[in-house]
């Protein structure tokens, strides 16, 4: 397994967020925040999806598709 490059980081953040968001996840501090920035991520790319809603042409009938 190869093991991925970490960067260390000092951030200041509100005590409350952290124990509620902490409690949220039920996990420790490190992986609540690494939930936080996946989730950024993905939300990210989930409205460049959204943009192109109605815009990509499938070359499958989605009648055929159901046939089977």
């Amino acid at each position: 397994m190869k093991q991925e490059a970490l960067q260390k980081v000092t951030v200041r953040l509100p005590r409350d967020l952290v124990k509620r968001a902490t409690r949220a996840s039920g996990q420790g501090l490190t992986p609540t925040i690494r939930q936080g920035l996946e989730a950024v991520t993905r939300a990210k790319a989930f409205r460049c999806l959204r943009r192109l809603r109605g815009k990509v042409k499938f070359s499958i009938d989605a009648d055929q598709l159901r046939e089977d």
